[in-house]
């Protein structure tokens, strides 16, 4: 046996080399006389249930030992197009990062105890010591059977394990007012009212470390039938190669002349400080809750989501950059309003927003496996789902729903920039998830896995939490609460600006009432526009009366 110690770090959603809690604790350890460890090595492993990691196979010959990446209610993929190449370039930022302080990053494809197992056996017949393997807890119920696979692979090995405690979140989970998740209030006013302050709630960040424990001499590589590239653009294009273009849609959404995405951004923790910075200087933090709900350009919301669910960025960071801005202790953001005035209404409203977080994640911890159920947590058994399984007209609904052809211009603009850009507005995915359970009684899973599919940001929690809110299912207790999408338009969307940037269709007219409902459009106006006898404009799936 050698001399090495080495110390396996399996990262998952914690994406970052900075507030990293278990890289904070290797700097310290390098800088010890006598150090427990004599290597570090990093993993990140594609999860082979989550992602489909086919596109990996060594070559067209091989066949993939995994079933495909599939969702359960829609036979959706798991992970769709834009939230891949979000996660690889967010998997590359950290590799580079951790290279950076004299480290760096294995990746490997499968699933994560086969994995760790096989890299444990690879060191012990390289007669190399494995003393440890770290990770950080997450709630979901296949993260938590992972963590189960890789305890129990450690522990084969005789190797220690430990789960440490998720620091990204705004409230540190140590710091709670219970400690048994069923203390959860059912309402998040309530749980707000415990943890308030907000400016006071959060622990200090960690720095970034300044030196890590070198990577072990020999590591071995991913075993067959796979292999890992070794630049970004070919792990992103693994990654992309199973997924056909049109997602098993019939007619999917081509993208508008001129139509320009709310979400061009790249994953990583560096462009996601660079937001955070841009916010900032731009203003755009202290205008927060007067912005928030529009649905067109870059800035009237954070659009923090995408690095915050993966870890790139911690909510803890964000406040501390809001801290920094409000007491005027750094340069940045010097002379933007707000500077150097403490909170204010858009500072405010932000926190506000990052502690919404926490709470789906703990609702997630405390009902477990009902956060996936149709009953949802409230174990409501009332609702007569329409199921598309069972039925024909139902799978047609729910076809045209996810293409964009609903006949309702609110609803069919956001799915449509879904599916081209992985993203649509917080106040657009509330009008959608209420349209799919409360309009059209359509098992609301459907819409929660099309989520889960096509969002850049998605997030465990937060998604199947506010699915579950808006079908009535969920934590929520305003249960009749219906959104009414042609009235919400007319709110958030006066001039139909939205609406005709993603269905060019209806870029010709002037009228809100026809944009909205194109169902009223006049027969002269359906035969100028090219639109006479389209389904979508003919016959909606719901019309929905407002004047």
């Amino acid at each position: 046996m050698s001399s090495s110690r080495v110390l396996i770090y399996l990262l998952r959603r914690d994406l970052r080399v900075a507030d990293n809690p278990i890289l904070h604790e290797i700097a310290k350890i390098t800088q010890q006389s006598q150090h427990p460890f004599t290597h570090f090595l990093p993993v990140y492993i594609f999860a082979a249930q989550q992602i489909e990691v086919s596109g990996f196979l060594s070559s067209d010959s091989e066949r993939s030992p995994f079933p495909e990446a599939r969702s359960p209610a829609g036979g959706f993929w798991r992970c769709g197009p834009h939230r891949a190449k979000f996660l690889a370039e967010s998997v590359w930022d950290v590799k580079k990062g951790l290279e950076k302080v004299g480290s760096g990053l294995a990746v490997r494809v499968g699933m994560v105890g086969q994995v760790l197992k096989e890299l444990l056996d690879a060191f012990q017949q390289a007669n190399t010591e494995v003393a440890g393997v770290w990770m950080t807890e997450e709630e979901g119920v296949e993260e938590k059977r992972e963590e189960r696979d890789v305890r129990r692979a450690a522990e084969g090995a005789k190797t220690e394990f430990k789960l440490w405690v998720d620091e990204k979140y705004y409230v540190d989970d140590r710091d709670l007012p219970f400690h048994n998740p069923r203390q959860l209030p059912d309402i998040f006013t309530t749980y707000r009212k415990q943890v308030e302050p907000l400016r006071e709630a959060p622990r200090r960040t960690l720095g970034l470390p300044k030196k890590l424990l070198p990577l072990p001499d020999t590591i071995s590589p991913q075993p067959a039938p796979f292999s890992i590239p070794d630049t970004l653009d070919e792990v992103t294009s693994c990654l992309l190669k199973p997924l056909e273009p049109n997602l098993g849609l019939s007619n999917p959404p081509k993208y508008p002349p001129t139509a320009q995405s709310a979400h061009p951004f790249h994953g990583g923790e560096t462009t996601g400080h660079d937001r955070i910075e841009r916010l900032i200087t731009s203003g755009n933090m202290t205008t927060y809750k007067d912005t928030r709900n529009g649905m067109l350009g870059l800035d009237f919301s954070t659009k923090l989501s995408a690095w915050l669910a993966l870890g790139c960025v911690t909510a803890r960071q964000v406040h501390e950059y809001l801290i920094d801005f409000e007491e005027g202790k750094t340069p940045l953001g010097e002379g933007v309003q707000g500077y150097g005035k403490g909170e204010n209404k858009g500072t405010a409203a932000v926190r506000f927003e990052l502690l919404w977080r926490d709470y789906f994640r703990l609702a997630t911890r405390k009902f477990g496996p009902r956060l996936f159920r149709i009953e949802g947590f409230k174990n409501d058994t009332s609702f007569s789902w329409k199921y598309p399984q069972k039925d024909k007209e139902v799978r047609h609904t729910v076809q045209r729903f996810l293409e964009g052809t609903t006949g309702n211009g609110f609803i069919d603009a956001s799915m449509r920039e879904l599916f081209l850009t992985g993203y649509t507005s917080n106040r657009l995915r509330q009008n959608v998830a209420s349209f799919l359970a409360k309009h059209l009684g359509v098992d609301w899973r459907i819409g929660a896995e099309w989520y889960e599919c096509l969002l850049a940001d998605y997030d465990l929690s937060s998604n199947w939490g506010n699915w579950q809110y808006n079908a009535g299912v969920g934590n929520d207790p305003r249960e009749a609460r219906v959104f009414n999408p042609v009235k919400q338009a007319h709110d958030y969307d006066p001039t139909g600006s939205y609406v005709k940037n993603w269905i060019p269709e209806l870029r010709a007219l002037d009228d809100p009432q026809i944009l909205f409902q194109p169902w009223k459009m006049s027969e002269d106006k359906k035969k100028e526009l090219g639109l006479e006898g389209d389904e979508w404009v003919e016959r909606p799936l719901k019309r929905i009366e407002f004047h």
